[in-house]
């Protein structure tokens, strides 16, 4: 039984756009048209589009999961590959984490100093505490590094760091 676009939808949980945009990618194969031109999934389709899923969800990129799915495909085995990238996976969020713990220790360093400038600041005049944020060159800037960490993968893992500038 073939599945037409918004039945395979709404099977593997994703908008038509979406199964669309598969498609253009690379990581689900074209389906069958009828002479209508409505595309015709074969019901294997359901769990490509749930493997998919399950990928992005741990960091995978619809690019990255493209050039895998073509190896397979061919009827190579890109195993090794693949464990190569969660490797480089998780690096990037133990880089990730590193940031952040650095990030919070910079925060709380912060409120400290905030708390004592206010409890010294009359209550009728402004403590001016934006103003004494450290200058970037100074301490570096964590809260780009983490926007940029966060910002370089989306939800559906299309990289987004190119879109920024």
């Amino acid at each position: 039984m073939l599945l037409r676009s918004g039945e395979l939808a709404r099977l593997a949980g994703v908008s038509v756009d979406t199964l669309r945009h598969y498609e253009h990618i690379g990581v689900l194969p074209a389906p069958r048209r009828t002479e209508s031109n409505y595309r015709l999934y074969s019901p294997e389709a359901v769990d490509r589009v749930r493997l998919v899923r399950q990928a992005l969800s741990i960091g995978f990129s619809l690019t990255e999961l493209a050039k895998i799915l073509r190896v397979r495909e061919k009827g190579g085995f890109p195993c090794r590959q693949v464990k190569a990238l969660l490797d480089d996976k998780l690096i990037q969020v133990d880089r990730e984490i590193a940031n952040l713990q650095a990030l919070r220790a910079h925060l709380r360093m912060l409120l400290k100093d905030w708390r004592k400038r206010l409890d010294q600041t009359p209550q009728d005049q402004p403590a001016r505490l934006l103003e004494t944020l450290p200058q970037q060159a100074h301490k570096g800037n964590l809260n780009e590094k983490f926007n940029s960490s966060r910002l370089s993968r989306g939800r559906n893992g299309v990289q987004r760091a190119a879109q920024r500038s």
